[in-house]
């Protein structure tokens, strides 16, 4: 099979290495345009078009794939394959290939159609996941589905981690699948769209704690959003972001009645911030604004806002 893959982020640059390692046939590789990172605003290329180049294999990097496609119907190939690509595919795309275009996405479908599946299944606290590998259509994540491969999600998984777990078991399934996908005796099913649910990409109020929440939502936000794109809070002004904490416990009875986001206690170990429910969250990973990312103990030995009757958010 001639292969076309689309992707960008290091998700599908996992998924592109194991179709390298099993010898596919990449005839090219089309990745979202390099874009500035970093303060420095340095350009830089996506980890796909990396990939591609340390293999030598052709990089096309179209602004709008909608209306720039010809060199990906030039090389004639069998089948497209995406992955977290980060533009929507025209019909004349998915009407090229022999074989269609097939999507490894990361949720089991209809749950979770959209472009940030894995962020929100931490947070809504989700104990299932998954991959899905489907035929593409018009629509976002709406085509029949092919296969699927479940995981659980564990209370230390965030982002990063599953991410990385769910990128690769997409790399196993989609192997495993493509030889069917080939002979053309793949499954094919409909999805229960009546089912759906979305995933859309995450706005600046997803991050902002509010902690009048309860300290499970609050422990699924921190890590829902880590590593990136990182929740935050503030005191005395400052912003203060907040890349992970500890499953929440219950307060001593004398300190149910202070008000949510109060600094009960602060300790080499975490910081415990009461939550709206009455239940003590405590905070292991932070970052003042306009100080590196540094070890909460490493923190606490300079100067910091983090005082026990401080209020986050107040």
């Amino acid at each position: 099979m001639k292969i076309v893959f689309m992707g960008t982020p290091q998700f599908a640059a996992n998924i592109l290495q194991k179709l390298i390692d099993e010898q596919s046939e990449i005839v090219l590789v089309v990745s979202q345009p390099d874009r500035p990172v970093g303060r420095k605003k340095a350009l830089l290329p996506t980890p796909v078009k990396q990939l591609a180049l340390t293999y030598a294999i052709p990089v096309f990097q179209p602004e709008k794939i909608r209306r720039d496609y010809q060199k990906i119907l030039a090389v004639n190939p069998d089948i497209i394959i995406t992955a977290a690509y980060g533009q929507i595919i025209p019909k004349a795309l998915l009407n090229a290939p022999r074989l269609g275009c097939i999507n490894v996405h990361a949720s089991l479908l209809p749950n979770y159609r959209g472009g940030a599946p894995i962020h929100h299944a931490l947070l809504d606290g989700m104990a299932e996941t998954g991959v899905t590998i489907m035929y593409m259509d018009e629509t976002m994540d709406t085509g029949d589905i092919i296969a699927c491969a479940k995981t659980p999600i564990a209370d230390t998984d965030d982002v990063g981690v599953l991410f990385e777990r769910l990128s690769h078991l997409g790399a196993k399934l989609l192997i495993a699948t493509l030889p069917a996908i080939k002979a053309n005796t793949n499954a094919r099913i409909a999805q229960a769209h009546d089912l759906a649910t979305y995933a859309p990409n995450l706005k600046r109020e997803h991050e902002l704690i509010n902690w009048h929440q309860s300290a499970r939502v609050i422990f699924n936000q921190i890590r829902g959003l880590n590593p990136w794109p990182t929740a935050y809070t503030t005191i005395n002004g400052q912003n203060i972001k907040i890349f992970k904490a500890k499953m929440p416990r219950v307060a001593s009875k004398n300190a149910t009645a202070t008000p949510a986001g109060t600094i009960i206690n602060v300790h080499a170990d975490g910081v415990d911030v009461m939550s709206g429910d009455g239940q003590l969250i405590a905070i292991l990973e932070l970052q003042i604004a306009g100080k590196r990312k540094i070890p909460l103990k490493d923190l606490l030995n300079g100067e910091h806002p983090l005082i026990v009757g401080k209020q986050f958010g107040g």
